[in-house]
């Protein structure tokens, strides 16, 4: 089996993976949290993602990288910068100098989170990030590009709306994936032999979907689950939101309204 290095192993996405995987690959586990329950096929290797000596040592060895880690919700521009931007290049550095051509990289539909909720866009738009957490998620796939072009690595940047055993609310029916179909593309981006740069959406079979993700149907994808089976029960349980509210217009929620200045629906 391939051995694959996944950072930020200790939180919710890393957890529901490590079940997905298990069997299909061997797994060394990075995180700052020490993670004791360890499967077969398991290892844990310690790492801040602020020091490129402690991300080469664990990147060292491996055949593909799924980089979870880092900062995983809006904060403070320190907090952002050191996990997401620092880390972040680090990550990309490591590889590259430990010769690990293949990572996967966990963006976020938060690159994206002033698009509107009327319109289908598909892989190639420009980002449009609604948050600092956003726009270190658009630098994450920039840097992606950069290493796939100059070093020759290959990069999947998966822009992941939300992942869990069923979607909890109407905006999460356009962006939810079942952990069993984020594992389908993390592993299109690390087995797939015609990758060279490429990002996918991170979702499943949505009906109600503002992704067009047929970049990641040309590649094999095929979701196996859908938001709309949970769609009666979800709709009936929400309140209607008033007219003209941002984080109802804008495909990135509540992350568009954090610390608004001026009116973000003028001009848009």
């Amino acid at each position: 089996m391939k051995t694959i290095l996944m950072t930020g192993a200790a939180g919710g996405i890393g957890t529901f993976l490590r079940k997905e995987f298990a069997g299909k690959y061997t797994l060394r586990l990075s995180d700052r949290v020490a993670i004791n329950d360890l499967g077969k096929n398991e290892t844990f290797v310690p790492a801040d993602l602020t020091y490129l000596e402690a991300v080469k040592a664990a990147t060292d060895g491996v055949d593909g990288i799924f980089h979870l880690g880092g900062q995983a919700n809006e904060a403070d521009w320190e907090t952002i910068l050191n996990a997401n931007i620092i880390g972040l290049r680090n990550l990309y550095e490591a590889a590259r100098q430990t010769g690990v051509k293949r990572v996967v990289f966990a963006s976020s539909n938060h690159a994206v989170g002033f698009y509107r909720r009327d319109q289908v866009i598909g892989h190639a738009v420009v980002p449009r990030p609604d948050s600092r957490y956003g726009a270190s998620k658009a630098f994450g796939e920039a840097m992606g590009a950069l290493y796939a072009d100059k070093y020759g690595m290959e990069i999947t940047c998966i822009r992941i709306g939300n992942v869990a055993m069923e979607p909890a609310d109407k905006r999460r029916l356009a962006i939810w994936i079942s952990p069993r179909d984020l594992a389908q593309l993390v592993s299109i981006g690390l087995d797939h032999p015609d990758i060279h740069y490429e990002i996918f959406y991170g979702m499943s079979d949505n009906k109600k979907a503002w992704w067009d993700n047929s970049n990641a149907l040309r590649y094999g994808y095929k979701p196996q689950d859908r938001s709309e089976d949970f769609a009666e029960a979800v709709l009936a349980a929400e309140a209607p939101k008033a007219d003209g509210d941002p984080t109802e217009i804008y495909q990135g929620g509540t992350f568009v309204n954090s610390e608004a200045g001026g009116a973000p629906v003028k001009n848009r």
